[in-house]
């Protein structure tokens, strides 16, 4: 993967910036269409006016693009949160409702959440960089909700357990072997592991 297709590494100018947001908005469009299958890197391409070896500069595959879209909704997710975030004293009740509320977002566009579970499902290796950046920001949503600055490793732990559970969730609502209903039921059982940690600094 070149500099330009690792902002980190090499901060991207605002040409670039606005390049790799057209790409991001023209893969999410595609697969909001058809899902992950109607991704293809050609057609990704042609609908964000670049080249074909431009894309790839940018994203290796169609699994580094995915994945990368995901990122970008929950970034957006974070910014709604954090203009309007969960009411409540209870911190397990401020996370179910985040996640409850990601998930309403995502059943309004289900082919666009299929696709980007199943990009976070395909992830090899080479796609690690992108992976670990969805789930530090996952974790930095949910510690949002709970209100902590400074987890404690322990508060972590419950962090990634639902984490977890949330993707899980996801993966067997959009399979059919989950409904709404039990998705919520799932979410809150397992934020209620937050109030064990609570006070645990």
């Amino acid at each position: 993967m070149t500099a330009e297709a690792r902002p980190a590494a090499s901060p991207l100018t605002a040409r670039q910036e606005a390049r790799r947001r057209r790409i991001l908005q023209a893969g999410a469009q595609l697969a909001g269409r058809g899902g992950f299958e109607a991704v293809q890197m050609r057609e990704v391409a042609d609908a964000a006016g670049v080249a074909l070896g431009t894309l790839y500069r940018y994203f290796p595959s169609k699994v580094h693009l995915l994945v990368a879209v995901m990122h970008d909704q929950l970034q957006q997710l974070q910014i709604t949160l954090r203009r309007r975030p969960p009411a409540g004293d209870d911190a397990g009740r401020r996370v179910a409702e985040t996640l409850m509320r990601a998930f309403r977002a995502l059943q309004r566009d289900p082919h666009l959440a299929d696709a980007m579970v199943r990009a976070l499902t395909f992830a090899d290796r080479g796609v690690s960089p992108e992976v670990d950046a969805v789930s530090r920001l996952t974790t930095a949503i949910v510690l949002d909700a709970m209100g902590i600055d400074d987890p404690t490793q322990e508060q972590l732990s419950v962090v990634r357990v639902i984490g977890h559970t949330w993707h899980s969730a996801l993966i067997t609502w959009l399979s059919g072997r989950e409904s709404i209903a039990q998705v919520r039921r799932d979410i809150e059982t397992v934020c209620g592991l937050i109030g064990r940690t609570a006070d645990a600094r």
